[in-house]
């Protein structure tokens, strides 16, 4: 057998086993290499499909958020482009962040223009030496518990919305990362005892500030903080501090809800509900922001011996008679009848 016949025998075989690889590929559906050669040839890929249009249908898909299929455990990894991010990332930054420091500003100057016009609510009939407990030990632990926790969790978390621009021009950027990551570090831990206090506030103070008879003339009277010398009656809570109760429960309740979610990302919900609730923690947190300014304010310079409720726990008697004179009513009724009922020689209790 010469050379030349003996190539001539070898290109036969392989050109009968490439026709015998075929009719068993088109037999079977399985992919054949003659036509997928042809087939790219022609802008075509396998699954008779155009290439240009299989491309474009999956970047749509993939700019939707159609997930894919992925083999390992984290099935989220199978979404390759998370369009909602984008809206995301455009409300904090924007609405979010503009709106929220303007709010706080206002809410700011108002207070501060309002003290300047109409000045320290005083004690009108001066102070009459006599002292009444208005808030026990474990009230003002609660109240203080809560109003700590908020104050560090405020500004650890205006940290994460501003402090980039506002800290990094001061500290450069390697000490703003340092504060930022131990301030989230603080945030998530602190945002503990904010529940704690949370939940003792209302058990302790649910039952007086639901509404009562004597909150539609607190409302009409603006609270007396308009006209000097007009105090309508009020129970323990009047009106304006019991809006400012429940804000804080449900805000609280909230900024709870999203904030663990937060804690614990992808535990009960999705990214894209996660993304909502960090829109809705950064907004409502700053409504209450805004709001504890006007209650810091009148709880301090605002009104006169209101701050020592909270310190000590006691106030003047005629404090109290002013701005809470139902609760004063009771209050020293309750005590005249403890006196009475103490035995000969025993002193009654202060009115709580």
């Amino acid at each position: 057998m010469t050379l030349a016949n003996a190539r001539r025998m070898v290109a036969g075989l392989a050109f009968a086993v490439l026709v015998a690889y075929g009719f068993a590929a088109g037999l079977t559906g399985s992919p054949v290499l003659v036509s997928d050669a042809v087939a790219q040839t022609e802008g075509r890929v396998p699954g008779q499909a155009l290439g240009n249009v299989s491309d474009a249908e999956m970047w749509r898909q993939v700019r939707q958020g159609v997930a894919g299929t992925v083999s390992i455990p984290d099935k989220k990894a199978g979404v390759l482009v998370q369009s909602e991010g984008d809206n995301w990332r455009a409300w904090r930054n924007g609405p979010i962040a503009v709106v929220g420091a303007i709010a706080f500003w206002v809410m700011f100057f108002v207070v501060f223009g309002f003290y300047q016009l109409r000045g320290k609510v005083k004690v009108s009939h001066g102070y009459s030496g006599r002292k009444m407990l208005r808030f026990g030990g474990i009230e003002r632990f609660s109240h203080w518990l809560i109003a700590g926790s908020f104050v560090i969790l405020a500004i650890t978390g205006v940290n994460m919305l501003y402090g980039k621009h506002v800290l990094i021009p001061v500290f450069g950027k390697e000490g703003f990362a340092a504060l930022a990551q131990y301030g989230k570090y603080i945030h998530n831990y602190v945002a503990f005892a904010f529940m704690a206090g949370l939940v003792m506030i209302f058990v302790l103070w649910v039952k007086d500030n639901l509404w009562d008879r004597y909150d539609f003339n607190w409302i009409i009277k603006g609270g007396g903080l308009i006209i000097p010398g007009q105090h309508p009656a009020a129970a323990k809570f009047n009106f304006g501090q019991k809006t400012v109760f429940w804000m804080v429960i449900i805000g609280g309740l909230v900024l709870a809800v999203t904030g663990v979610n937060l804690l614990f990302p992808f535990r009960w919900v999705d990214l894209q509900m996660m993304q909502w609730m960090q829109a809705a923690h950064a907004t409502l947190s700053q409504v209450l922001c805004a709001l504890m300014v006007a209650h810091i304010y009148i709880g301090t310079i605002g009104m006169e011996n209101a701050i020592h409720a909270m310190t000590d726990g006691y106030v003047d008697e005629n404090w109290a008679k002013e701005h809470h004179s139902a609760w004063a009513e009771k209050a020293l009724a309750d005590e005249a009848a403890a006196a009475r009922e103490a035995p000969a020689g025993g002193a009654g209790q202060p009115a709580e």
